[in-house]
């Protein structure tokens, strides 16, 4: 594949020309304000993943220009896909707009095509992971997007009517914003799902699938997953690829799910209708979908099972976990089972009291078990009800009216927003429609609660138009002629 490095300087000067047509990003108008002598940011962004990269560029094309996003992880390692994601290339197709915004010379599409030309893009089957990364690094340098790297947020609290944050790392201190957004990825606003079967059992012997594993170490071991979704299968296809001596995938369900429902009725009435659906249709789409499950992809799945000593174990759930001396003894459906080692590819929780950054915001947080849900929606699903109950812009919901205010200028723009918005803040297809959505409601409530500011601004505007040279007044002349 020849590589145009000429192709991409033409492509960022087409999109700098569009950008300027299109008069982008727009003029600066929100007030600036200070607090205890230091400079207050509009909006910060906790997280510059892909979802924190289109919330930042859409803030500042909407000429919100005074925000930041923060990232723990150093630069090009922001979000999974060169860390915990153990796929070869993305499942989503490789044409869908992602975080373009709408600009045809910022989808992935235009960056490939510049760079290898229209055979090889003919020629791409699924986006390597690696090279989305190298995408989304494109991305943010081409729009020069305000991220500061290697600085973790440790706390969130409030002075006043601001959203005040203590950070460390390469930016210490104390930071005062009008308004938060986080952007946090999978993890939203918990962290790892574990069973309650690992409680107890040492981090020697088990991992989640989203740690940092070191899978050199697991050759030549007997190796148990859980699961049959995509992180499953990538983390299995992972350790016998380094080597591990066995691999069982086990998989408590029968059959293994085979229809991946959301993606046959993809359409922008699904990107923009579900999250006016009533609360009930949501629930019943959400509750549908994780009760078929989607599966993994296919090339995931091969991918393990052209290995000899990779078992697809179903019909196999896990009744208890044991330590012993060397290893794990796992007692399941189909007996007992001894492994070396075990990845849990468990998925995420949204229990946000768990996280200590969110400690002063945890106790006000309204979840969906909060009244939202109603026993006729169906079942109680765990997961669903702990996801919070958000607003029109992802903004969080006081569990008691009144409590704590400031909590609806904290916006969740991550996965945990699935169950009020739809899959507009995790996954690649509706990412865009995600970030308009999110900075038409920001936008808003600054312009309202800047309004005084605004009107004053109206009303001391006095740049005139009309010099005064560009009219005679004929009224002197008229009332003469009247006066005849």
């Amino acid at each position: 594949m020849t590589y145009a490095a000429d192709g991409l300087a033409a492509l960022e000067a087409q999109l700098q020309q569009d950008l300027e047509y299109l008069e982008l990003p727009a003029k600066s108008w929100v007030p600036e304000r200070t607090q205890d002598g230091a400079p207050v940011r509009d909006v910060v962004v906790i997280g510059a993943g892909m979802c924190g990269l289109a919330a930042v560029a859409k803030l500042q094309f909407s000429g919100i220009s005074n925000v930041v996003a923060y990232d723990a992880a150093p630069a090009g390692l922001e979000g999974p896909w060169v860390t915990f994601a153990r796929m070869e290339t993305l499942r989503s197709p490789k044409s869908l707009q992602g975080p373009a915004l709408g600009m045809a010379q910022l989808t992935f599409r235009a960056w490939f095509t510049a760079q290898w030309g229209k055979e090889a893009w003919q020629a791409l089957d699924k986006i390597p992971k690696a090279q989305w990364m190298d995408y989304l690094i494109w991305y943010r340098k081409v729009l020069n997007l305000p991220v500061r790297n290697n600085v973790r947020v440790t706390h969130i609290g409030f002075a006043g009517d601001l959203i005040a944050l203590d950070v460390s790392g390469a930016e210490t201190g104390r930071i005062y914003t009008r308004r938060l957004v986080l952007a946090t990825g999978r993890s939203g606003l918990g962290g790892f799902a574990v069973p309650d079967f690992l409680q107890g059992i040492s981090r020697q012997f088990w991992a989640h699938s989203a740690d940092d594993i070191d899978f050199s170490a697991l050759k030549g071991k007997r190796i148990a997953v859980i699961g049959a979704g995509a992180s499953s299968m990538d983390n299995a296809a992972t350790a016998l690829e380094n080597g591990a001596g066995a691999v069982d995938l086990l998989i408590r369900r029968k059959q293994m799910p085979r229809i991946n429902k959301m993606t046959g009725i993809g359409s922008q009435g699904v990107v923009h209708g579900m999250h006016q659906l009533p609360d009930a249709w949501k629930w019943k789409f959400v509750d549908y979908t994780a009760t078929t499950q989607t599966p993994p992809p296919r090339s995931s799945t091969l991918r393990v099972s052209r290995h000899a000593n990779a078992r697809f174990l179903l019909n196999c759930g896990i009744k208890a976990v044991k330590q012993e001396a060397d290893g794990l003894l796992i007692e399941t459906t189909q007996g007992a089972l001894r492994y070396d080692y075990l990845i849990a590819a468990t998925g995420f929780s949204n229990d946000f009291h768990d996280r200590p950054e969110f400690a002063a915001l945890a106790p006000h947080i309204r979840s969906w078990r909060d009244g939202r849900y109603q026993p006729e929606m169906g079942a109680p699903r765990a997961n669903l009800l702990e996801a919070p109950d958000l607003g029109p812009a992802f903004e969080f919901r006081e569990l008691t009216s009144g409590a704590c205010p400031l909590l609806a200028h904290i916006h969740c723009f991550n996965d945990a927003a699935m169950l009020t918005h739809g899959k507009v803040s995790g996954d690649i297809p509706a990412v865009s429609a995600g970030a308009d959505r999110l900075v038409r409601g920001i936008t808003a409530s600054l312009f309202a609660e800047d309004v005084e500011q605004h009107y004053a601004n109206l009303q001391a505007f006095d740049t005139p138009e009309l010099q005064g040279d560009e009219w005679v007044d004929s009224t002197p002349l008229l009332n003469q002629e009247n006066a005849q």
